[in-house]
């Protein structure tokens, strides 16, 4: 039991580390000037929202909280802790960013090394403390409680992730379209021009979005998959305890060499941006592997599984890591074929530009699909369905480097528009161009790792669902087909609420914007100041109303389908929903990027530059893109999660 110790040891050192890191970025100068208003009015607008999306969150929370405290106290004190830190996770990737992006703009001026290395720092703020907040929650509250408890906490974490997933996507999106439609496609106005209205909105956005969203979604994909992987231990082999605390180990270890690995990540001689996050990624997976094999052999030495297959199965989750990153790059990068044939398909216009990319989203599911295929029956062939759930331990444990690499985009996106909207020389628009430019690819193949291991996790929660049931699931009986369907049903459902919420924000964004422009005289010669708080006030009121009803879809459905259709039909829903859940949620995210990425080649000056035709029909493929990639897609990662975790609530119940 003394092992207990070592991940909530490991947990509090992370913390600490954070916390210094911390003091370095705020000791690094700001950028004065006009560029000051604009930093406080970022922090300004997304403080002010997530305490009005949390507020709004935690009246659902409370009502949960009263309901699973008739299921236990247990349950019900795990929901408020995972829920909480999911909030708290949310929290400090949005203050970090906007701390850290003015920061960067004025680093820019001396150089690229020092603007990247402010950047990434604040990126690895957030990713370590994510799965510090992560592995210690899981590990304190099974040393108070037991196992018992553990899935009302996966719940909470889940919960809140789907809020904030939801709510920070329309946010960020509506902004960001609306912004585009009438700044760049009616006024030939640049990207992120002080005078478009909705400009400080867009940048607030990239914040609640993809700061404060991705960092609930990993910390509660983070805590599930160790919640499950013990859980599934625990009912496998009740006699040993090793099972059960083998996940928190390896996570430990991972916390490490995340930290070890970030050491790493320093611009080469060619200056590569994606090379030196590469080196920090590529160090921190090749220490895992090498650490894993002395623990495991040691920790699992005698068991009923060989400690050696347990040692594969990590092996395998690290590899469909990489795989992730090494395909989704490949579809998302300006560099390859996929990108630049959708910026060829902008000449001929905007219908070929939507077919494009649509056509190529389908596409690339296939090798990430294949790729988790082949590691999920590897995986079971080593270990069973525990050497699954051991490749997704394995796959997540490294999540405090790769949320890193994530948050670093929105940082340097904001950091861009900062010196942008600052008229700050040319020079320094230049580094943060670049740093932007990788920005983008590093979060579309951050969201490729988000999904595949969401998919898996929630592979696992299945599995930890059938071993409580005792039963198969056979396709002659029609219950199980019915809930198949059903299933596969919800990814849909869910995703359509998000893409029509975006469309009617975007839709107000664009009707204000225009107001503006056509009713303050001097806004479009630049002596008239716009009204930027009415598009902040728009989308702020819509994330809030247009999050509730999505977000309750997959606390409802297993509720209903196993109360009025049964255990098996919920356990065909559980499958389906994962099945589609992974198709939707790559196809949407990697086409949305890849959509992006086809913008900003020809931005760069290919098939006829800014203001070309192919451009204009890239940025409507951009704009119907950034819902894709940024809202509906990441949203099936704990949507599809939080359909399974209350199967397990509700399993007891139905049996």
């Amino acid at each position: 039991m003394d092992l207990i110790y070592f991940p909530i040891i490991v947990s509090l050192f992370a913390i600490a580390f954070v916390w210094f890191m911390a003091s370095q970025i705020r000791k690094a100068p700001v950028a004065g000037g006009k560029a000051i208003e604009i930093t406080s009015a970022v922090q300004e607008g997304a403080m002010s929202y997530l305490k009005r999306q949390y507020k709004t969150i935690s009246l659902v929370g409370i009502v949960l909280f009263i309901l699973l405290f008739f299921m236990g106290w247990k349950i019900a004190i795990g929901f408020l802790i995972g829920a909480v830190l999911s909030g708290v996770s949310g929290f400090i990737g949005m203050i970090v960013s906007t701390q850290a992006n003015t920061r960067v703009a004025e680093s820019a001026k001396k150089g690229l090394a020092r603007a990247l290395d402010i950047s990434f720092k604040g990126g690895l703020i957030t990713g370590l403390m994510v799965v510090s907040l992560g592995l210690l929650s899981v590990s304190a509250y099974y040393l108070w409680t037991g196992i018992s408890g553990l899935i009302g906490l996966g719940f909470g974490a889940s919960l809140i992730s789907v809020f904030a997933r939801i709510g920070g996507g329309i946010y960020t999106k509506a902004a960001d379209v609306g912004a585009d439609l009438v700044g760049k496609v009616e006024k030939g106005i640049p990207e992120d021009d002080p005078r478009n209205p909705a400009v400080i909105a867009d940048q607030v956005g990239d914040n609640v979005g993809d700061c404060a969203g991705m960092a609930a979604d990993i910390f509660e994909t983070y805590a599930v998959t160790a919640v499950a992987t013990m859980l599934l231990g625990a009912l496998l082999f009740p006699r040993n305890i090793n099972f059960v605390l083998l996940p928190l180990i390896l996570g430990s270890v991972s916390i490490l060499t995340s930290i070890i690995g970030s050491f790493f990540v320093k611009l080469g001689k060619k200056q590569s941006i994606m090379g030196a996050m590469y080196k920090g990624v590529a160090a921190t997976v090749i220490l895992s592997a090498i650490a894993f094999y002395p623990v495991i052999v040691k920790l699992m030495a005698n068991q009923a599984i060989p400690a050696v297959n347990l040692y594969f199965s990590t092996l395998v989750g690290l590899v469909i890591a990489v795989g992730m990153f090494v395909i989704t790059e490949y579809y998302t990068s300006k560099s390859y074929g996929p990108v630049k044939s959708i910026a060829k398909a902008s000449e001929t216009g905007h219908a070929t530009n939507i077919i494009r990319g649509i056509g190529l989203g389908m596409q690339s599911t296939a090798y990430p699909v294949l790729l988790i295929a082949a590691g999920t029956i590897i995986s079971f062939q080593l270990a069973e369905i525990y050497g699954i759930a051991l490749a997704v331990t394995a796959m997540l444990s490294i999540s405090g480097i790769v949320v890193g690499v994530d948050a670093y985009g929105p940082i340097t996106d904001n950091a861009g528009g900062i010196a942008e909207m600052a008229g700050m020389p040319e020079d320094v628009r230049k580094i943060t161009d670049a740093l932007d430019a990788v920005g983008n690819t590093t979060k579309a193949v951050t969201k490729g790792y988000a999904i595949a291991s969401a998919g898996l996790a929630a592979l696992v929660l299945f599995s930890a669902y059938s071993e409580q049931i005792k039963e198969s699931f056979s396709l002659t009986n029609p219950s199980v087909i019915a809930g198949l369907l059903i299933g596969g049903l919800l990814p849909y459902l869910f995703a359509s609420f998000l893409m029509g919420a975006v469309g009617k924000t975007a839709g107000k964004v664009v009707e204000e914007v225009r107001r503006q422009f056509k009713n303050i005289k001097g806004l479009m010669e630049g002596t008239a100041k716009p009204e930027y708080g009415k598009c902040v006030d728009i989308v702020t009121k819509a994330a809030i109303k247009e999050m509730l009803l999505p977000a309750l879809i997959p606390v409802a459905a297993p509720v209903l389908v196993g109360y009025f259709l049964g255990v098996q039909a919920l356990g065909g829903l559980l499958i389906g929903a994962i099945v589609t859940g992974l198709f939707i949620g790559i196809s949407m995210t990697t086409g949305g990027a890849a959509w992006d990425n086809a913008k900003k080649y020809i931005e760069g000056g290919a098939h006829g530059g800014k203001g070309s035709f192919a451009h204009a029909a890239a940025v409507t493929g951009d704009t119907v893109g950034d819902p894709y990639k940024d809202t509906a897609g990441p949203a099936i990662n704990p949507m599809i999660k939080v359909l399974n975790i209350v199967a397990l609530l509700i399993v007891a119940f139905l049996v």
